[in-house]
């Protein structure tokens, strides 16, 4: 059925044609997951609320249309991919209720497992399911997985931190169990789901075979199939079937939301890396560490320590270890206070031995675990062109690890996949496995389909359990049966017939008769852009995309182009046009190029690289003309602009027809949208001054144009707490003709960028005396700009915030002028590490200040708020509304764009906070030392982010 066919279908049964996303690029780029699977569903519904995803659940099961549900999509297993329909239950279902003072949670399944436990944060708690991919998979993923992670083992994974789940059948019948009458209500809506649920507790709990079996398997962590121990568990049928549920995948009912009892946070830890001559010698020092009280054991095998050791970044204690069979257990205690820490350490000394150094400086701790975070990246980043990257799980006895790991290493090399790696979750016998294989070739298909064969004959012949974590999903379907033995199998099937009659949920997921189904619609990659051919579609990204809500995402951007390159290389030409005609406006206009993926991704992609090559080309050879022209008269353009802005706003109906105008005739992509909020810079001018200065200033050129009601800029507040700490501000000659470059770079316009370089590094280099004073910039934008394009030549840049936090603050008196404040980081502050920065300036005049629990980069991307304010508009919907509802006497933030984009959203006006800052000064500085040079760990990256 065509994607336009199963749209129509669902639009003349009743659903809204505004949900309904039938184009060929909305269809395309929501077609993969983090799996190996690729399929492309025949229509995207964006349901608003729960009522709507009943109504369309009545409406599949009508009609004999698949339906699975989406949310953030990081599933590795096929879960999240479907021909049919494609449900998106992740932009409308963010909601987050802490419950009990924070004993309790309460959350839909569009909500990130990151956002979760920032909201609980506050109280000192937080989920029990601690997945590495926390802060892009949701909460729905969670419960449809039973997901658990490095430290939750099996008493605090999904399944047993829940109190409460609300869920909708695929008959519409809602239930919740958090209801003092949700079993007796079961039994009267859906009597005959009701029976079969208490026939085959009955039958289950009589079994003793079945019982042995249940037992066995879920002592460790298991996700293969239904969790059928919530027959053993659980009495009233509504709990037995909540519990069921949970790792179910989709394939049973929809979840609503779900209620979870939390954790406390333990903010002692330390940590350790111990390497042991092999792999025998780690796994037989697991039983006396797991016995100390070791809250987390994470598992290298050699292959993985010899990824780690090649980061330069890697602790001297690997790099001074010539790998050979080697393997290393991370170990982590972590307690409440300092001085239980220490006697647990004490305590466990016989088990750690006394040659293992475990650390609590948080630096060294970071550093330990980028040895395991990196393992994913390190390998998924170098893997060969045209391959994707599986990574499997698994879980057996502990006594059996090391066999299992031996013979799993043993089948890579047999079946030709060197450079495969196992780590993991020691402690629970839980380890991970990557490989890499290309699906294109016949040949390698069946190589993976024989490796497969033996790696389900080594674990079960270990008593072990084929999926650990990651769920059933398509890659373990066909092997649910030879897990559980036949009787069991009957029951998992039985809850499916009973909870699903038709099949219409997720089919081919959990269960499936077709012994092949895991070596259909594999996913192949194609080489596109070197830009992103790294991509391993994880979806990290998605969460910290500004255009996630509105166009695509950069996941979905790059798949997008990998489904455009295979229509080229297969001669379609249709699916070449359609998908390139959207895609300019969806891919490319949209996107913010903010960078923030890359802070996400985990092989480091800036999608927004990519978005700016292409933009250049899409202007071609006059907008690169243009490009050059206005960074030879910068100084012209920005006075244009700020007088362009005076008389609009003295004739701004006229103003807004002539933008509209201009709009409609050389596009929105060219021609930007006037507002009133867009008041002009100010035409008061400082001299230059080049003088020998503690600092350098450089203005940003958008402070010259964009002006602030009272015509004070954070260049006039900067100069100011200068003059007031006895600082000497130079001023750079000539600045309103110098610009950091990004109007060039965002743009892809690379002669103007190189002009404009040219010039901002002779007239710095002399200013500075070539590198020997810092550079501040008044806009954290400009300062990341800068500091890009003088990188080459030793001068250093810093942000006005960080400079004043560090040099200015500690030499003035502060009022305390406002009682809370709201602080907007700018996505580049947050990459420069100046979070916590910009937090101590507003602290210094307010009772309190915050950054929204659900901050995200506001979208105005230099131009991209005036060429498209839809794009600012859905990027700030939700943290827009919660500062709304926190309220706050004053709003900042560190760039001047940003804070118009910022006072739309809120309906607030934003202030740079050094302008804030300033009023809040005393006149009379306290005389301190002369400026500090600034400490170069900055460049690494030091600092919060939001």
């Amino acid at each position: 059925m065509s994607g336009a066919t199963t749209a129509e279908q669902l639009i003349s049964a009743g659903i809204p044609p505004a949900a309904v996303r039938g184009r060929m690029i909305d269809r395309v780029a929501r077609a993969a997951d983090a799996s190996h699977y690729l399929l492309t569903p025949g229509a995207v519904v964006v349901a608003p609320d729960s009522a709507a995803v009943a109504q369309l659940m009545r409406v599949c099961t009508a009609a004999g249309l698949p339906l699975t549900f989406r949310s953030g999509g990081t599933s590795l297993s096929g879960q999240a991919v479907t021909a049919g329909v494609l449900a998106d239950t992740r932009r409308h279902f963010r909601g987050i209720e802490v419950l009990d003072d924070g004993r309790a949670v309460r959350v839909q399944p569009g909500a990130t497992v990151r956002a979760v436990n920032t909201a609980l944060r506050r109280h000192g708690t937080r989920l029990g399911p601690d997945p590495a991919s926390e802060s892009a998979c949701t909460v729905g993923g969670v419960v449809a997985n039973n997901s658990s992670g490095m430290s939750c083992g099996t008493t605090a994974n999904t399944y047993s931190t829940l109190r409460a789940l609300t869920f909708v059948l695929p008959g519409g019948t809602v239930v919740d169990t958090s209801q003092h009458d949700a079993d007796g209500r079961l039994a009267a809506v859906e009597p005959e789901l009701y029976r079969g649920l208490s026939e085959l507790r009955d039958r289950v709990r009589a079994d003793e075979a079945m019982r042995a079996t249940i037992t066995r398997l879920f002592s460790m962590k298991n996700t293969m199939g239904y969790g059928v121990n919530a027959f053993l568990d659980f009495d009233r049928p509504a709990d037995i079937l909540a519990h069921l549920i949970v790792g179910s995948e989709g394939t049973l009912a929809f979840v609503a939301d779900a209620t979870f009892e939390t954790l406390p946070v333990l903010p002692e830890a330390a940590t350790g890396l111990l390497v042991f001559r092999d792999l025998s010698a780690a796994t037989a020092a697991l039983p006396a560490l797991v016995a100390s009280g070791a809250h987390t054991i994470e598992l290298l095998d050699a292959h993985a320590l010899r990824v780690a050791a090649a980061d330069p970044r890697a602790p001297g204690r690997l790099q001074d270890v010539t790998v050979e069979s080697h393997a290393a257990l991370l170990v982590e205690y972590q307690a409440a206070d300092g001085e239980a820490l220490e006697a647990i350490i004490e305590q466990a000394r016989p088990a750690i031995g006394d040659d293992h150094v475990f650390t609590g400086d948080a630096g060294e701790r970071a550093s330990l675990w980028r040895v395991r975070k990196g393992i994913y990246a390190a390998v998924a980043e170098k893997r060969p062109p045209g391959t994707t990257a599986l990574l499997e799980d698994i879980a057996v006895p502990v006594t059996a690890l090391s066999n299992t790991c031996r013979q799993l290493t043993e089948a890579f090399d047999e079946f030709g996949y060197p450079g495969s790696v196992i780590f993991g979750h020691a402690k629970d016998g839980n380890v991970h496995f990557m490989l890499c294989e290309r699906f294109d070739d016949p040949a390698r298909v069946d190589r993976y389909a024989a490796f497969t064969e033996s790696m389900v004959d080594i674990v079960l012949g270990h008593g072990g359990t084929l999926k650990a974590e990651h769920g059933t999903g398509r890659a373990m379907a066909p092997y649910v049966r030879r897990q559980y033995g036949d009787d069991l199998y009957e029951v998992i099937c039985a809850v499916k017939r009973l909870c699903d009659p038709t099949g219409m949920l997720n089919p081919g997921v959990v269960l499936d008769t077709d012994a092949s189904r895991h070596l259909r619609d594999l996913k192949t990659i194609p080489a596109v852009e070197t830009e992103v051919d790294r991509c391993v579609e994880c979806g990290f990204c998605e969460p910290v995309c500004p255009s996630r809500d509105l166009t695509l995402t950069p996941r979905q951007r790059i798949v997008t182009r990998r489904a455009i390159a295979s229509a080229m290389a297969s001669g379609n030409g249709e699916t070449v046009r359609e998908l390139a005609s959207a895609y300019d406006y969806d891919g490319i206009q949209t996107c913010a190029a903010d960078g923030m993926c890359e802070t996400a991704c985990p092989v480091a992609i800036d999608t927004g690289a990519l978005a700016r090559r292409l933009r250049a080309e899409n202007a071609g050879r006059l907008a690169e003309a243009a490009g050059a022209a206005a960074a030879r008269r910068w100084g012209a353009v920005t006075r244009g602009i700020r007088w362009g802005l005076v008389l609009a706003r003295v004739f701004p109906a006229s103003a807004t027809l002539l933008s509209r105008t201009g709009r409609r005739i050389l596009g929105r992509d060219v021609v930007p949208l006037y507002s009133r909020d867009l008041a002009p810079g100010s035409s008061r001018r400082v001299a230059d001054r080049d003088v020998r200065g503690d600092v350098v200033l450089f203005t940003s050129c958008t402070q010259e144009m964009f002006g602030t009601a009272d015509g004070v800029t954070a260049s006039d507040a900067f100069r100011s707490l200068c003059a007031k700490a006895d600082i000497d501000v130079a001023t750079v000659p000539r600045n309103e003709s110098r610009c950091c470059g990004m109007p060039w770079s965002s743009k892809g316009l690379s002669v103007g960028r190189k002009i404009m370089a040219r010039r901002v590094r002779d007239s710095l280099l002399k200013v500075t005396r070539n590198g020997a004073v810092t550079v501040v910039v008044d806009g954290s934008s400009c300062a990341e700009g800068l500091r890009a394009t003088l990188v080459e030549v030793g001068i250093d840049v810093e942000d006005v915030v960080t400079f004043t936090a560090r040099e200015v603050l500690p030499r003035v008196d502060v009022e305390i002028t406002h009682d809370k404040v709201a602080v907007h980081p700018t996505c580049a502050a947050v990459r420069l590490g100046a979070t916590t920065d910009l937090l101590a300036l507003a602290e210094a005049f307010a009772k309190s200040a915050y950054v929204a629990e659900s901050w995200n980069c506001c979208g105005f991307a230099g131009d991209r708020g005036m060429l498209h304010p839809e794009l600012t508009a859905a990027a700030t919907t939700d943290q827009a509304r919660e500062i709304r509802e926190a309220g706050a006497s004053a709003h900042v933030s560190s760039h001047r764009t940003c804070e118009i984009g910022m006072s739309r959203a809120v309906g607030a006006t934003y202030r740079h906070v050094i302008e804030l800052l300033d009023q809040a000064t005393l006149p009379r500085p306290r005389r301190s030392s002369a400026v500090s040079a600034r400490p170069r760990q900055e460049e690494e990256g030091g600092g919060a982010s939001a």
